[in-house]
């Protein structure tokens, strides 16, 4: 591991950043639980000119810990169960960048 992937790792653990979630891949998956980054930035849709405000769930993965993410796999945080859209590595290979959909 690198300072990256340690950095992400002290993020993670971090109480007031970092939560636990139990990851499912899609279908067969078997449950895993894991500490992710998760922030819920708001984003703009345009529906027939009229702008929406949509809630979106972005989740912070480290690779290290979950080697692939498919548009299906589950992540549960308490009470909500977050379905992914996609996920994207970052540029220095190290976290996952989830969006997902509640």
């Amino acid at each position: 591991m690198g300072v990256f992937d340690d950095a992400l790792v002290v993020l993670a653990a971090d109480p007031n950043l970092g939560v636990e979630a139990t990851y499912r891949a899609a279908g067969t998956g078997a449950p895993m639980s894991l500490r992710v980054l998760r922030s819920n930035p708001d984003r703009v849709a345009d529906a027939f000119d009229t702008p929406l405000l949509r809630a979106t769930d972005v989740l912070t993965v480290s690779i290290a810990l979950l080697a692939a993410v498919e548009a299906g796999d589950t992540f549960a945080i308490g009470a909500d169960l977050l379905t992914v859209d996609s996920g994207e590595r970052d540029a220095a290979g190290v976290a996952w960048r989830v969006l997902c959909r509640r």
